[in-house]
């Protein structure tokens, strides 16, 4: 089966937040669109289309020059990311409805009910000819639903609210929330194959590689942890401020980079957790970090686009949006 091309907020179902694409030493606008509300979702983008979920209720399609190709109304706001595969449209909204839409004209392929908010972008794992969708969601449920028909085929209860994705790797779905534990469930059956107590809340993803998935919680705390051991290895605090690493991080090569609402940009050693460099970005970050070969994008709630080099985190530009980015750049 040949593969179409995808879009997927955090860059592929590991969710590492890498792209092997090179960013140009200056930016600047070429085009903008006004949406009905705000925008909390981050862009995704396949082939020549970028789709973007607003708390209007509406999802948006437009093409590269930012000219509207359709747009459908959903009933309710959308804080999640919408992944896109095999021409098909996956995005939930804040009633706790997961639409599937055809990625050329919008048109409603199948809808799946959850009974409580989706607030994270879903996932995908495919064996053999069969494509499942994964997403998490307010009733504290990570649903599966069988991406052709939208018939959910299991449901993992967690102890409460889902907020981010589940990272897909090696036919398991790894993911935290608002229990404070990482869930590493068989996706083919199910079934929790463990559970690792990492914070009080975690509000973000969990980029996972190389065996080691990534955590940030509420209490200021940013974890690693073993797929293999099922246990914390390392786990980074700040000793004078604890706030909230709510972003999800990226990973690539031997570095791993988050934020943190307390305004630092940090770049850890992905195995032993030291902290080899931190750039402060002058006010908080819930975006998440996305890594473009030897250079990190960052957004912050200023509205300010900021480009740092991965080696050392010295500044590659700046680019003032003038309003809050929730949502990752894409």
């Amino acid at each position: 089966m040949t593969e179409q091309k995808r879009g997927e907020a955090r860059g592929n179902q590991a969710l590492t937040g890498m792209l092997n694409e090179n960013l140009p030493d200056k930016i600047h606008q070429l085009w903008s669109f006004k949406a009905g509300d705000e925008i909390k979702a981050s862009p995704v983008v396949c082939g020549n289309t970028v789709v973007v979920g607003c708390m209007d209720g509406f999802v948006y399609a437009l093409d590269l020059k930012g000219k509207l190709l359709w747009k459908v109304n959903t009933g309710n706001g959308i804080e999640a990311p919408a992944l896109i595969l095999d021409n098909t449209v996956y995005v939930g909204n804040l009633t706790g409805v997961l639409y599937a839409l055809n990625l050329a004209d919008g048109k409603e392929i199948w809808k799946y009910v959850t009974e409580g908010q989706i607030s994270g972008q879903a996932n995908w794992w495919r064996s053999g000819n069969s494509t499942r969708i994964l997403v998490g969601s307010y009733d504290y449920n990570l649903h599966c639903v069988d991406a052709a028909t939208g018939k959910g085929l299991w449901k993992y209860e967690s102890d409460n609210f889902i907020n981010g994705a589940a990272a897909c790797v090696d036919g398991t779905a790894i993911f935290g929330g608002c229990d404070g534990f990482l869930h590493i469930v068989d996706i083919a059956t199910g079934l929790v194959t463990a559970k690792v107590d990492v914070a009080t809340y975690v509000p973000g993803s969990t980029p996972t590689a190389n065996g080691l998935s990534y955590v940030g919680d509420y209490d200021g705390g940013f974890s690693c942890v073993s797929m293999i051991e099922k246990k914390i290895i390392w786990k980074y605090k700040n000793d004078k401020i604890q706030l909230p690493f709510y972003a999800s991080a990226a990973i690539s090569g031997d570095r791993v980079v988050t934020v943190s609402r307390d305004k630092q940009v940090y770049c850890f050693g992905k195995t032993d957790g030291i902290l080899i460099w931190k750039f402060n970005t002058g006010e908080k970050a819930d975006a998440s970090p996305l890594i473009c070969r030897d250079k990190v994008l960052i957004a912050n709630m200023r509205g300010d686009l900021i480009l740092l080099s991965l080696s050392d985190g010295t500044m590659v530009w700046t680019y003032e949006l003038g309003t809050p980015v929730f949502g990752n750049p894409r």
